[in-house]
């Protein structure tokens, strides 16, 4: 069971939020989770990222692969 690090999409048409979730790789995109880590909305003032770094190192840790997006939100929260 290979596990990612990847965006959950929500909000509305134009006003895009996503989740930032633990989940297996041949899950669906909105599919079930196995956990929430945190939160990216590109609307806001200078993209609003809320992130529980502890949960998230200990996902990375344990072998999971964050996608090319996440990996560039880690990157910019200096993770």
């Amino acid at each position: 069971m290979a596990v990612v690090l990847r965006l959950k999409t929500f909000g509305t048409k134009k006003k895009p939020f996503y989740r930032i979730v633990a989940i297996t790789k041949s899950t669906k995109r909105n599919g079930k989770s196995l956990e929430e880590l945190g939160f990216y909305d590109p609307k806001k003032g200078k993209d609003q990222i809320g992130l529980d770094r502890g949960r998230v190192e200990y996902w990375i840790k344990n072998g999971a692969k964050p996608s090319e997006t996440v990996k560039s939100i880690l990157k910019r929260l200096e993770i």
